[in-house]
């Protein structure tokens, strides 16, 4: 089954009971799980996550747009945080380890955009990876002017013309911002009274990305409830994490005479960021999620299949799991043994000028052992679909075009599973490469080890891809996907041989 997460941001946390009636909406539809309702009455706003099968997805946001235009009335809306609609922003976000991918998430807010605006007559603007335009792609200029501006403006200047709906916008409703982006954290910290607002503003100012702060920091200085906060947006943890973020707004603070007093989280964040954080605070030298009890125990509970297992299930004389799994099974270890070699330099002296490298380079590993890990079972799911399409009935004519449409779709799912693999693999052995050539010396054949499994991996799944776009009716209509995997091959490559030079030049001989 594949999920994707869908966080929509409704402008009302004043009124529970409205919030109750946008939330059962939501959750009516079939699939989905809410995962966290967040309302803040300072704001006068509510950021709902849930996540659901991609099938549904559209149809659980719209519930939810839905019924929020019928109870929230924008013209009596007032609240710290700038708004354009009932529905202020609905972002769709892949869940790589459910099998949902960035395109995934672009075709959902499109297909929500048009359905908006056709159904409910809202005007909808799309945004960062859905966006139509590049002066789109970032929120805040897409909501410039909130909801009174863009009632003036929507008409008459053409820069404002909706993607889907009329040019006009909602009487009560106005307009709704939808896109797809990677995983985003709120995250708000306080510095006293409401007094030190205009510190707030001036921090804010430094830390955003826009000004020359963050890059992957969206802020505002607010009032909130009697505070000065620093209200942000981390839209890229694995680039500026939680605790850079803190560190920045403690340090811009401390240049006017004030110190942060609390921090908040407003929804979920990836557990990831929140160890990273917790890890550097206390120093903790090498530290992995694989230390955590609870992180073992989910893995002993979701019944991992050994070594043996796998390799006992590749030998047995049925197609899967085949090539296609083993290559995604051989990134994952390669991403393994790279998370390994940068834990090892972590806390070394001789190695502290690249400390934070490293830790970042661990990290990286990881989220690149995951990404992998549930595309072995995927491949052999993807082949699987291939086999059900091929054996659809072909009875009629009807029936036969029905079946030469599955067949295609089938081979493209089988490709594209396989060119993801290459992509991530390429990815590991870059990064296995630049562990050989600054990492711990003493493992540095260990680095090496994990680029050539990488190039392994990713020349494996590039057969794969090969293979299911020649089977292709048309194969010409899979020359992308083929040139695709060529590039990322070609990355792999050159990383491997850099990661041997590194390793030949170690254990080369003294002179």
């Amino acid at each position: 089954m594949k999920l994707v997460e869908c966080v929509p941001n409704f402008s009302e946390g004043r009124r529970p009971e409205v919030v109750a009636e946008i939330r059962d909406a939501i959750a009516s539809v079939d699939g989905v799980a809410i995962l966290d309702v967040s309302s803040d009455a300072s704001h006068n706003r509510t950021v709902v996550t849930f996540v659901v099968p991609v099938e549904h997805a559209v149809d659980a946001a719209f519930a939810g747009i839905e019924r929020a235009a019928a109870l929230v009335d924008l013209t009596q809306h007032r609240g710290e945080h700038p708004r354009l609609g009932a529905t202020d922003v609905v972002p769709f976000v892949p869940l790589a380890s459910w099998g949902s991918t960035m395109e995934d998430c672009v075709a959902l807010a499109r297909a929500l955009g048009a359905r908006v605006g056709g159904e409910l007559a809202i005007p909808v603007y799309l945004y960062e990876r859905a966006a139509t335009r590049p002066d789109r792609e970032n929120l805040a200029d897409v909501r410039r002017g909130e909801f009174e501006g863009l009632r003036e403006s929507i008409g008459v200047d053409d820069a404002r013309i909706p993607d889907y709906g009329p040019r006009a916008v909602h009487a009560t409703a106005g307009a709704v911002v939808v896109g797809a982006r990677p995983v985003l954290v709120a995250y708000n910290v306080y510095l006293g009274p409401a007094s030190n607002l205009g510190v707030a503003k001036e921090v804010a100012r430094a830390v955003r990305g826009s000004s020359g702060g963050l890059r992957h920091v969206k802020a505002l200085g607010l009032e909130v409830d009697g505070q000065a906060q620093v209200s942000m947006n981390l839209v890229d943890t694995e680039r500026t994490p939680l605790h850079r973020a803190y560190e920045m707004v403690r340090t811009e603070a401390a240049a006017h005479g004030v110190a942060p007093t609390a921090s908040e989280l407003v929804g979920l964040v990836p557990e990831r960021a929140l160890l990273d954080a917790g890890a550097r605070h206390v120093q903790l030298r090498g530290f992995t999620p694989a230390m955590l009890l609870e992180h073992r125990v989910r893995e002993a509970v979701r019944g991992g299949e050994s070594l043996a297992g796998f390799v006992a299930g590749v030998a047995a004389p049925v197609p899967t799991p085949g090539g296609g799994s083993v290559a995604a099974h051989a990134g994952a270890l390669g991403a393994a043994l790279a998370q390994m070699v940068a834990g090892l330099t972590v806390g070394r002296r001789r190695y502290a000028a690249v400390e934070g490298e490293m830790r970042e380079a661990a990290l990286r590993a990881a989220s690149l052992g995951n990404a992998l890990a549930p595309l072995v079972a995927r491949d052999a799911a993807a082949y699987a679909a291939v086999g059900a399409a091929h054996r659809l009935p072909a009875e009629s004519p009807e029936a036969a075009a029905a079946r030469e449409r599955a067949i295609v779709e089938a081979l493209h799912g089988a490709a594209e599973v396989p060119l993801e693999t290459a992509r991530l693999a390429a990815d590991v052995a870059e990064l296995a490469a630049d562990l050989a050539e600054r990492g711990n010396a003493n493992a540095v054949s260990d680095a090496g080890v994990a680029a050539l499994l990488a190039h392994a991996a990713c020349r494996g799944a590039a057969y794969n891809v090969r293979i299911n776009v020649a089977a292709l009716p048309d194969p010409a209509s899979g020359r992308a996907l083929v040139d695709a995997v060529a590039d990322a091959v070609t990355r792999a490559g050159a990383a491997a041989s850099r990661a041997e030079a590194a390793v030949e030049r170690a254990l080369a001989p003294a002179s």
